[in-house]
């Protein structure tokens, strides 16, 4: 049989092509792949709250990122925050919150949402009618004279349940003894809009949680050495705030 040479050397040529085809095929899918897998580790967020940057920090300036991030909250423009890579930032680099607050139970006004804190921004100590007691200055004591934390807010806000429960002289267990540190506030505030000085009237309510909010920063430095100490070298701020639940905003004092 006669060998066709004109047929033999076309065919290794076309073979060639397909296989380069081929094999550009499988490499741009192999490139497509790999581009579009997740990754495997999370780096560190360089957004988080550093030792080196907290050192830095005075107290105006964090309360300035206080004021900043609760305009976020209100707006709606809050900054989108990688978390699980902020946990693993300050599990393994440790934690250094700007500021310390003390605020009520209720759940509308959680300071790490309302102050667009992310995680290690703050530290935070939560307790119906965001009074002061011992072991929470004992806390606020080690925020600042151990890690640095140069800022202390008291923050309270409107409609608060436990200052209705002490207008209303209400008694409950152990909530009882609670309510009775913030009658000092009911009974320092004015009449506002009429006589009722009862949970009905939410206007002397208000009055009262923002005088509980000034008693309880007032605690803060009569109570502890340690931070008045600090207070007066300019190494902390202690002030009061009032969150509106009805509007998000919160106003400093």
């Amino acid at each position: 049989m006669k060998h066709n040479s004109s047929v033999s050397s076309a065919l290794p040529r076309k073979v060639f092509h397909l296989a380069r085809s081929a094999g550009v095929l499988v490499l741009s899918m192999a490139l497509f792949a790999c581009a579009h897998q997740p990754s495997a580790t999370i780096a560190a967020d360089p957004a988080v709250m550093t030792q080196a940057k907290l050192t830095q920090m005075s107290a105006d300036q964090a309360l300035q990122a206080l004021k900043d991030g609760n305009a976020r909250f209100v707006s709606g423009n809050v900054i989108k925050r990688d978390l699980p890579a902020q946990v693993k930032a300050t599990g393994h680099d440790g934690q250094f919150p700007l500021a310390s607050i003390v605020s009520c139970i209720d759940s509308r006004s959680a300071p790490s949402q309302v102050f667009d804190q992310g995680v290690g921004d703050l530290f935070v100590a939560s307790v119906a009618g965001n009074v002061v007691n011992d072991d929470i200055l004992g806390s606020l004591e080690y925020a600042s004279k151990v890690v640095g934390t140069k800022l202390i807010v008291v923050l309270g806000h409107t409609h608060c349940g436990g200052v209705k429960g002490a207008c209303d002289a209400a008694e409950l267990g152990n909530l009882t003894q609670l309510l009775n540190k913030i009658r000092p506030a009911v009974n320092m505030t004015p009449d506002v809009h009429g006589s009722d000085r009862s949970s009905k009237n939410h206007y002397f309510v208000d009055e009262v949680a923002e005088n509980n909010v000034k008693l309880n920063v007032k605690a803060v430095l009569d109570k502890s050495p340690v931070l008045r100490e600090m207070a007066q070298k300019g190494q902390v701020k202690v002030i009061g705030a009032m969150l509106d639940v009805e509007t998000g905003k919160i106003r400093f004092f």
